[in-house]
C-alpha cells in the first residue's frame, strides 16, 4: 500500500513541479532574451534530469552498477521514445534547421560513444566490460564541450527563428516557480522511484532490468510531463530542447560523475541495450525529416511509442 502511495504522490508532485518549472523557464527566457531551446538545453534540462544524478551517483557509491548504468541508459532510451513520442501525439513538434543539423547528431555521437566505451572485450581483448575512470573523466570533458557550445548558441543569439507568446512573470515568481518545481521534480521522482522498485523487488525482478525500466521511466517522468506541457503551451522550443538537453546530460555529466567515482562493470546490460539506445538516437534525427520536413508528426510519435512498448515487453520476457 505505501509503495502504491508513493507512486501517486510522487506522479501528482511531478506534474505541478513541471508546470511551474516550464512557466518559469519560459518567462526568464522572454526577460533576459534567451531562446526557448537555450532555456530548454540548460535550466530545465539540468532540474528534470537532477533525479538520474542522484540515483546514478548514489548507485555508484553503494557499489550498484547496473542500476547506474541502466538508469542512464534506460532514461535516454525513454526520453527519445517516450517523451518525443508522446509530445508529437499531442502536437506535432516542429524542429528548428540547427537543431537537426547540429543538437541531434551530438545525441548519436554520445550513444555511439558510450557503445565504444562499453565494449571493452569486444573492441580491447579485456576481460569484461567496464565503464572506466578514464572513460568518466572523457564523458566529462565532452560535457564540458557541450555547455561551451550551448552558451554559444546563447551568446550569438541563435534558435530564435519563432518569437514564442510566453507570459512574462515577475522575477521573484519566475524563481519561486522554478525553485518549487524543481523541488516538486526531484522529490516527486524520488518518491515515484522509491514505490516503483519496491513494487518491483516484490514481484522479484533483475536490478538491470529495474534500472531500465522503472527507475529510468520515474527519473524521466519530469522530461515526460515538462515536455508535455511545454508542447500544450506551444512552446516547441522547451519541449525539443529539454529531450536533447537531458540525454546529453544523462550520459556527458551523470554517467561521466558515476564512473569517475567508481569503475562501472555493465553486468547484465548488453549490446542489445545499447543497440537500442544507438538506434533510437538515430531514429530521433531521421523522424525529424520525414513526412513533413522537420516535423515530428503525430504518426511518427506513435511509432516511437510502439518502437519503446515493444523494446519493454522483450525485456520483461528475457526475465
Amino acid at each position: 500500500m505505501l509503495n502504491i502511495l508513493l507512486l501517486i504522490g510522487g506522479l501528482a508532485l511531478i506534474l505541478l513541479g513541471a508546470n511551474g518549472l516550464t512557466d518559469g523557464a519560459a518567462s526568464v527566457a522572454k526577460r533576459f532574451h534567451i531562446s526557448d531551446l537555450v532555456i530548454g538545453l540548460t535550466i530545465v534540462a539540468f532540474g528534470t534530469s537532477a533525479p538520474e544524478l542522484v540515483i546514478s551517483v548514489l548507485s555508484s557509491i553503494q557499489g550498484s552498477a547496473e542500476m547506474a548504468i541502466g538508469n542512464v541508459v534506460g532514461s535516454n532510451i525513454f526520453n527519445v521514445l517516450m517523451i518525443i513520442g508522446c509530445t508529437a501525439m499531442v502536437l506535432p513538434i516542429q524542429v528548428g534547421k540547427g537543431t537537426m543539423s547540429k543538437e541531434i547528431p551530438l545525441v548519436i555521437l554520445s550513444a555511439l560513444m558510450f557503445a565504444c566505451f562499453a565494449n571493452d572485450v569486444w573492441l580491447d581483448g579485456g576481460e569484461k566490460n567496464v565503464i572506466s575512470r578514464i572513460d568518466g573523466l572523457v564523458l566529462l570533458g565532452f560535457f564540458l564541450i557541450f555547455m561551451r557550445y550551448t552558451f554559444a548558441i546563447a551568446r550569438n543569439g541563435e534558435g530564435q527563428e519563432e518569437e514564442q507568446k510566453v507570459k512574462e512573470l515577475p522575477v521573484w515568481k519566475s524563481v519561486l516557480y522554478i525553485v518549487g518545481g524543481l523541488a516538486g521534480l526531484i522529490f516527486g521522482g524520488q518518491w515515484f522511484v522509491d514505490g516503483a522498485s519496491g513494487v518491483a523487488r516484490a514481484l522479484g525482478v533483475s536490478e538491470s532490468v529495474i534500472g531500465l525500466t522503472l527507475v529510468a521511466g520515474g527519473t524521466s517522468l519530469p522530461e515526460l510531463a515538462t515536455s508535455v506541457t511545454a508542447a500544450l503551451k506551444k512552446n516547441p522550443g522547451i519541449a525539443i530542447g529539454n529531450v536533447i538537453g537531458s540525454n546529453l546530460f544523462n550520459l556527458f555529466f551523470v554517467l561521466g560523475i558515476s564512473a569517475s567515482i567508481s569503475p562501472l562493470p555493465m553486468g547484465n546490460i548488453n549490446n542489445v541495450d545499447i543497440a537500442v539506445l544507438v538506434a533510437s538516437s538515430v531514429l530521433f534525427w531521421l523522424v525529424g525529416w520525414f513526412f513533413e520536413k522537420r516535423t515530428i508528426t503525430r504518426i511518427e510519435g506513435a511509432l516511437l511509442v510502439i518502437c519503446y512498448v515493444v523494446y519493454t515487453a522483450w525485456l520483461i520476457m528475457q526475465q
